[in-house]
């Protein structure tokens, strides 16, 4: 070799272009179906969003179904082990003893840090989540299954810091955290309008500075007028 020549490029293995592949199709995928759900969208639209025959996309995926899955699955696994982790760190943290707005402060502030400083595939996947947990006939159940194990982690915290107040009101509580949240993550604008520009749905610090203490006083007051 000589002293102007250059070092030939490693070339990717095959399994390596494999799988960029197969994280192009995802995230095309996602893309798609955040904004036209599973039934607006074909595998030939993902194909022609990749720049490949649809082909290409049946050899990866058995169907659209397992694409759809697959694409919601993938972002919901990073979510929810983020979370399982800050939450379990709390909990030592305080020695067992949470309390309601620490407990939800782990919980949502570890997601909006996500969302809000990941790029732009995080918000197309916030508007995913929306509408799968927006479609009963299948979604719940595909909430249920990425979702469930980081939510009881939460609603166990949530008793302990709440040890005489019902289940029933710490589960009716957790669900009106869980829509807020969603909504908040998509970044719609809505609030910008509503607000003529006094909020903004990609304030980030404005956000977390708010929405912890506000659900906290929400369990808190529901559960003192139960007990009262």
């Amino acid at each position: 070799m000589t002293a102007t020549a250059k070092p030939r490029k490693k070339r990717t293995t095959k399994a390596e272009q494999r799988a960029e592949m197969i994280e192009q199709i995802i995230d095309a995928a996602e893309l798609l179906f955040s904004k036209h759900g599973l039934h607006g969208v074909t595998l030939k639209d993902v194909a022609k969003s990749v720049g490949v025959h649809h082909t290409l996309i049946n050899y990866y995926f058995d169907d659209k179904k397992t694409l759809f899955d697959t694409a919601f699955a993938r972002r919901a696994e990073v979510s929810s082990q983020r979370r399982m982790k800050a939450l379990a760190e709390y909990e030592k943290e305080t020695g067992g003893k949470p309390t309601v707005e620490g407990a939800l402060k782990v919980f949502l502030d570890t997601d909006l840090d996500l969302y809000f400083a990941s790029g732009e595939g995080w918000k197309n996947y916030a508007g995913l989540s929306a509408l799968v947990a927006n479609t009963p006939e299948w979604g719940a159940e595909l909430m249920d299954k990425n979702f469930d194990p980081v939510v009881h982690r939460l609603i166990d915290l949530l008793k302990k810091a709440l040890p005489d107040c019902p289940e029933v009101d710490i589960y009716w509580c957790y669900h009106f955290v869980t829509g807020s949240l969603m909504l908040t993550l998509a970044r719609t604008g809505r609030i910008d309008k509503l607000s003529g520009g006094l909020c903004c749905s990609d304030d980030h610090e404005a956000i977390k500075e708010r929405m912890a203490v506000f659900m906290a006083a929400g369990f808190h007051e529901i559960c003192r007028r139960r007990n009262a």
